[in-house]
C-alpha cells in the first residue's frame, strides 16, 4: 500500500465504530484498540455502538430480526443477500438509505470527538461514514475492517480510504462488489491472546485431558444455527474423544445439552467463556457456521476450521470462499461432517498439513503494522462524474488530436554528475511516496458508455508505468516524440521523462487535459517534485456553517443591485457569444495530423512586468498583445497580411477563487475560454498592443467569461453522447484559429533534489483543424513560452519564437507608454 510522506505526528484520538450484534464486530474493534495502545501509548480511543447511535430500541429490534431470519426465515435472508449482488441499484439504494440514517447521527459524535483516525468494524457504520466523506463532513482517514471472509456489497463503500479484508480471494470479492473501492489483505484482526500455542499445554492449563482428539463447536456469541446437529454428528463419531460446545449467551442451548445423559464424559457444554484463546488452542478442530470472528480466531491459533451447514446469506458465502482459499473445510451435511472429522482424527499428517496452511496465512503480516498504516492513509475517492469543464476535454479528445497539456521543466544549479538514470530513480521514489496523496495523479479516466466518463481511483501507482529517462544529444527530437505520443488511459493518464542533454537536465511532463488546466498541472508537479513539500492534505475546515449576516434594508438593496448587474452582464455575454459567428479563414488553419512540432522562447520576467506596468495593463494582457505582434510579423513574412485582418484565438480565463490556490481545489479544469479577435494586419506595435488590450478588457466587461461558464455548465448537463457530439462540433477551426494562454506561475521557483526549477515551458494541446497553440507562463526570472503546432505548420513555431524575442527587444529599446483608453482601464478596475 502506498501512502504520502508521514507527517511525523501520531494520532491523538481514534474513534472505533462497531455494533453490539453478536460479538464479532466488537471483537475486531478490541483487536484494533489493543494494537493502537501498543503503537501510540498516549492516544485516546473511543468506541461507538452504531445501533445505539441509531436510536432507542434499534439494537434489540435488529438483533431480534437477525436471529429470526437466520433461525426461522433463512430464505428471506438469502433473498436480501442475493439481491444485493444481483441488482446494483438495489444495493446502492439500500446503502444510501442506511447512510442517510446513520451519517447525520455519527456526524454529531465525530464533531464532538474530533478524531484523527476513524475505523469501522460494522457495515452500517461504514455506510454512514461513506456518506459523510462524500459530503466533506469528515476529513480524518477512514478505514474499515471487513471481518467477513466474503465482503458483500453492504460491507464495501467507494469513499472509504481502505478496507482490510481477510484473503486475496476476499479482495477479489471486494472489487466485484464495488469496483471503485480500495482494499488490502490483513492478517486476522484478533487480540494478541489468539496466537499459535502448543495444544497439550493449553489443555493442561484448562484442566482438560491432554490426549485424544477434541472438537470445539463455536457458533458465535448467539450460538444459533445447526449447533445441535453438529453435536450429534461429533458424538456419534468414534474417532472423536471429546466434544466441547461454546454456547455463548444461548442459555437455552446450554441447558438442553447439559441434560443429555448419554453423552456424559464426552460432551462438555460451556456458557460464556472468558478464555476463548485457550479453548481454541486446546482443540484439534473447530466447527462453526458463519465465518466471522470465530473463524479469524481459529486461524490466528493455527487450528483447522470446519464450516458445517453455514447459516444463510453471508455465512454461506464466507464458507464457500474460505473453502476455495484452502482455509476451511466445508461440510454442508452431517454425513460430510462425520467423514471430515474421521479423516482429521485418524490422519495426523493431514491435520498437520491443514494447520500449517492456515498458520502460513495467519502470520503473513504484522497486525500492529497494518493498524499503524491507517494513520497515514491518503484520501481515496470513489468513481465520480467529471466536472462539466473536465468532461469537455474528455469528449474533445480523439486519436488524431489528443487533449493533453504539459510542460518542460529546465533545472539549473544542480550537481552536474547525476545521470538521467539517477534522476529517474529519485523521481520514482517521490512518486512512490507522494502520488497517492495528489488526486490528479491517481485518477483513472474510465468510459462508462451512455453514462459518460468517470474518474476511478487507481488501486496501485507503479512509478515506472509513468516514468522514463533518456540521455541524448537530439533534445528537440526527444521532446517532439514525447509530447506527440498520447498518454495511456489504462492507468492514471500522465507521464514524466527525465532528459539529460549535454550538461542540461530537463523534466518533461504531460497529462490528459481532463485532469486539469495549466495552473493545476504546474501546481501538482511542484507538489510532487519539490524538496520542501507542503502537506498534501489541506487543513481541516471548521465544522458547522458560517453565521449568516443579518439582512438589513441597505444590504437587501445592495444584493438586488448586484444581482441585477450580474444578470445584465450574463445577458450581454450570452449575446456576444451568439453573435460572434464563425472564425475567419487563416493560414493557421490546417487539416489535423497526429504529428506535432514545437518551439520555445524565453523573455526576462522583470522587464515584461515593467513594460506591462508602463502601459497600465496586466502582464497577461501585455503578453497576449506581444503574441499578436509576433503572429503578424510571422504571417506577413509567410503569406502577407491585409488591413483589418485578424485571427480568432481562444484565451482561457481562470475561475479559481484565492482559496483554490492549492490542495484538492487544484484538481480539474477551473477555467473558461473566451474568444478574442487579435488584429494581425499592418499597424504599429504600440497600436496593436493598445487594440489587443482594449479588446480583452471589453470582452471581460461584456461578460463573456461568465457567459462561457454558464454555457459550458449547460452543455455538461446533456446526456454523454449528445454532449460529445456538441463538443466536437464547436471545439474546432470553424470557431477559432488558435489557442493562446497566459498563465501565472511562481516568482519563487522550487528546488528538486537541490536543483532549481529555473524555467517552465508550457506545452498546450491543439483542437481539430486548429494548428497553433501558444502558452506563456511567468516563472521566476523568466517568462517561458511554448509554441505547439501541427506538423503541417512546421515553419511556424521557430519563426513565432524569433519574432517574439525580436519585437520584445524593440520594446526594450523604446519602452513606450501607450495603453488602453481610460474608459477601458476603468472597466478593468471595476
Amino acid at each position: 500500500m502506498t501512502s504520502h510522506e508521514p507527517n511525523g505526528r501520531p494520532p491523538e484520538r481514534i474513534l472505533l465504530v462497531s455494533a453490539d450484534i453478536g460479538e464479532g464486530h466488537n471483537a475486531t474493534a478490541r483487536a484494533v484498540e489493543e494494537a493502537a495502545r501498543r503503537l501510540w501509548p498516549g492516544c485516546e480511543s473511543a468506541r461507538l455502538d452504531t445501533l445505539r447511535v441509531m436510536g432507542p430500541g434499534v439494537g434489540p429490534l435488529f438483533r431480534w430480526i437477525y436471529v429470526r431470519n437466520v433461525e426461522s426465515t433463512p430464505w428471506l435472508y438469502d433473498l436480501f443477500y442475493d439481491a444485493l449482488w444481483r441488482w446494483r441499484w438495489f444495493a446502492t439504494a439500500s446503502r444510501r438509505f442506511v447512510g442517510a440514517w446513520v451519517g447525520p447521527l455519527l456526524r454529531r459524535r465525530i464533531r464532538r470527538w474530533q478524531p484523527d483516525l476513524v475505523i469501522s468494524t460494522y457495515p452500517m457504520a461504514t455506510a454512514g461514514l461513506d456518506r459523510m466523506r462524500r459530503r466533506g463532513e469528515v476529513r480524518a482517514p477512514v478505514a474499515a475492517f471487513v471481518s467477513d471472509f466474503c465482503p458483500h456489497p453492504f460491507w464495501v463503500y467507494p469513499e472509504i480510504d481502505l478496507h482490510y479484508v481477510m484473503s486475496e480471494a476476499s479482495l477479489r470479492a471486494l472489487y466485484r462488489a464495488q469496483p471503485d473501492a480500495t482494499g488490502a489483505v490483513s492478517v486476522p484482526p484478533v487480540t494478541s491472546a489468539f496466537h499459535p500455542r502448543e495444544r497439550r499445554g493449553a489443555r493442561l492449563e484448562l484442566g482438560m485431558a491432554a490426549e485424544g482428539f477434541q472438537v470445539l463447536i463455536a457458533c458465535g456469541s448467539l450460538s444459533f444455527g445447526s449447533v445441535e446437529r453438529a453435536v450429534d454428528t461429533a458424538l456419534a463419531e468414534p474417532a472423536v474423544d471429546r466434544v466441547i460446545v461454546a454456547c455463548g449467551r444461548n442459555d437455552e442451548l446450554r441447558g438442553r445439552l447439559s441434560e443429555r445423559e448419554e453423552a456424559a464424559g464426552k460432551l462438555l457444554p460451556l456458557g460464556w467463556v472468558e478464555d476463548m484463546p485457550g479453548l481454541t488452542a486446546a482443540a484439534d478442530a473447530v466447527v462453526s457456521n458463519a465465518g466471522g470472528a470465530t473463524a479469524l480466531e481459529t486461524m490466528a491459533c493455527g487450528r483447522t476450521m470446519i464450516m458445517f451447514e453455514p447459516i444463510a446469506g453471508h455465512g454461506r458465502a464466507n464458507a464457500e470462499l474460505m473453502a476455495r482459499a484452502g482455509l476451511a473445510e466445508l461440510c454442508p451435511t452431517s454425513e460430510s461432517l462425520a467423514v471430515t472429522l474421521r479423516e482429521l482424527a485418524t490422519n495426523p499428517e493431514r491435520l498437520h498439513r491443514d494447520e500449517q496452511r492456515v498458520l502460513e496465512r495467519a502470520t503473513a503480516g504484522d497486525f500492529t503494522e497494518q493498524v499503524a498504516a491507517l494513520a497515514e492513509l491518503p484520501r481515496h475517492r470513489g468513481a465520480r462524474r467529471l466536472r462539466h469543464s473536465d468532461r469537455f476535454f474528455a469528449h474533445a479528445a480523439d486519436p488524431v488530436v489528443p487533449q493533453q497539456t504539459g510542460a518542460v521543466l529546465r533545472l539549473r544549479d544542480g550537481p552536474e554528475e547525476r545521470t538521467a538514470g539517477q534522476w529517474a530513480d529519485y523521481l520514482a521514489g517521490l512518486i512512490e511516496r507522494r502520488a497517492r496523496a495528489l488526486p490528479m495523479l491517481h485518477s483513472v479516466l474510465v468510459e462508462r458508455g451512455s453514462r459518460g466518463p468517470r474518474w476511478h481511483t487507481a488501486r496501485v501507482i507503479e512509478p515506472w508505468d509513468h516514468l522514463e529517462h533518456r540521455t541524448t544529444g537530439d533534445r528537440e527530437g526527444i521532446i517532439r516524440e514525447f509530447f506527440t505520443a498520447a498518454v495511456p488511459t489504462d492507468r492514471p493518464p500522465w507521464q514524466l521523462m527525465v532528459l539529460r542533454s549535454g550538461d542540461e537536465t530537463l523534466i518533461l511532463a504531460k497529462l490528459h487535459h481532463a485532469l486539469g488546466d495549466g495552473i493545476a498541472v504546474t501546481n501538482t508537479l511542484v507538489r510532487l517534485l519539490r524538496d520542501d513539500p507542503e502537506d498534501v492534505e489541506r487543513a481541516p475546515r471548521p465544522h458547522g456553517r458560517a453565521a449568516r449576516r443579518p439582512v438589513s434594508v441597505a444590504r437587501l438593496r445592495y444584493l438586488v443591485r448586484s444581482r441585477t448587474h450580474e444578470a445584465l452582464t450574463v445577458a450581454r455575454g450570452l449575446r456576444g457569444l451568439a453573435a460572434a459567428g464563425p472564425a475567419p479563414r487563416s493560414p493557421l488553419d490546417v487539416d489535423s495530423t497526429s504529428a506535432r512540432v514545437f518551439g520555445t522562447a524565453e523573455l526576462p520576467a522583470s522587464e515584461v512586468r515593467a513594460r506591462a506596468r508602463a502601459r497600465g495593463v496586466p502582464t497577461s494582457v501585455f503578453l497576449i498583445g506581444l503574441t499578436a505582434e509576433a503572429l503578424h510579423r510571422t504571417l506577413a513574412e509567410r503569406t502577407g497580411t491585409t488591413p483589418g485582418q485578424y485571427v480568432r484565438v481562444m484565451v482561457p480565463r481562470t475561475t479559481r477563487s484565492p482559496r483554490d490556490s492549492s490542495g484538492a481545489g487544484m484538481f480539474g479544469n477551473h477555467t473558461v475560454a473566451v474568444s478574442v479577435d487579435l488584429p494581425v494586419g499592418p499597424m504599429s506595435t504600440e497600436q496593436r498592443l493598445r487594440e489587443v488590450s482594449e479588446r480583452l478588457l471589453a470582452g471581460q466587461h461584456d461578460g463573456q467569461p461568465v457567459a462561457a461558464g454558464i454555457a459550458m455548465a449547460a452543455l455538461g448537463a446533456l446526456p454523454a453522447p449528445l454532449h460529445r457530439l456538441v463538443v466536437r462540433s464547436i471545439y474546432q477551426r470553424r470557431f477559432f484559429n488558435a489557442l493562446v494562454s497566459a498563465m501565472p506561475g511562481s516568482r519563487r521557483p522550487p528546488r528538486v533534489w537541490g536543483a532549481l526549477v529555473a524555467e517552465v515551458l508550457p506545452i498546450l494541446p491543439l483542437a481539430p483543424g486548429v494548428g497553433t497553440a501558444i502558452g506563456l507562463i511567468n516563472w521566476g526570472e523568466t517568462v517561458g513560452i511554448g509554441i505547439t503546432a501541427d506538423a503541417r505548420l512546421e515553419w511556424l513555431p521557430s519563426r513565432v519564437a524569433e519574432r517574439l524575442r525580436e519585437c520584445f527587444g524593440e520594446l526594450l529599446d523604446r519602452p513606450g507608454t501607450a495603453g488602453p483608453s481610460e474608459a477601458a482601464r476603468e472597466e478593468a478596475r471595476r
